[in-house]
């Protein structure tokens, strides 16, 4: 499968946030988009997903064209920063109300995701009395239970202790393995040395190929 944005641009209210961008993306890659806030990472997320539409250029996901062919990607899980849930229900019954939505997972799946984010299904609490880093875990686990074939994750490790850090890059790296295409936008440059395959580097809405070299994981040392 492969992404593609076509020289796409986007205006809001007079302001450029995002600048001629293109690129193409295949699956089974993790591609890491870094840059200061306000850069355009979040927006680019956006536009690629089919959440925001582009005022230049197109989206194309296999030549078919996104706002033409489709609203949003037909397939997709996103994790965007400040994301939140019903704040009165548990985050059982948050996920299988946004799964009920499409209808591709059952309960099963929903619990087995929590279950791999860290936190336990059966836990009473409401979304309300989660802790930041429960909170974060609860958003991942509904971005991949529906197991995706494009994944967004914007700043997916934040708010999380060390062993919630190691848990998700984990997934994250699963998730390549399996075949799908992930977009990854992170401060931390650990992530992208562990993560990326390739690194873009997005300022003022511009999007440019960042050559790196990637820290050679546990086992893969010769």
């Amino acid at each position: 499968m492969r992404l593609e944005a076509v020289k796409i641009g986007k205006t809001i209210k007079g302001r450029e946030v995002l600048k001629d961008v293109t690129l193409s993306l295949q699956s089974g890659n993790i591609y890491g988009f870094v840059g200061p806030n306000g850069s355009g990472k979040t927006m680019l997320f956006r536009a690629l997903s089919g959440l925001m539409k582009p005022t230049a250029g197109r989206v194309l996901l296999d030549d078919r064209e996104l706002h033409v062919d489709f609203d949003v990607l037909p397939s997709m899980g996103i994790v965007l920063e400040n994301a939140g849930l019903y704040p009165e229900k548990t985050g059982l019954q948050n996920l299988q109300y946004l799964a009920g939505l499409r209808k591709r997972v059952g309960d099963k799946e929903i619990r087995e995701a929590i279950q791999r984010v860290g936190l336990d299904p059966e836990d009473k609490r409401t979304y309300r009395k989660y802790s930041l880093g429960m909170k974060q875990r609860i958003v991942i686990a509904q971005a991949i239970m529906e197991v995706p074939d494009v994944l967004f994750l914007d700043e997916p490790c934040n708010s999380l202790d060390e062993e919630g850090v190691e848990r998700i890059r984990k997934i994250i790296r699963e998730e390549k393995d399996r075949g799908a295409l992930i977009l990854l936008a992170s401060h931390v440059r650990e992530d992208m040395e562990l993560l990326a395959d390739e690194v873009y580097e997005v300022r003022e809405g511009r999007v440019t190929l960042r050559i790196t070299e990637k820290i050679p994981m546990k086992g893969e040392m010769s």
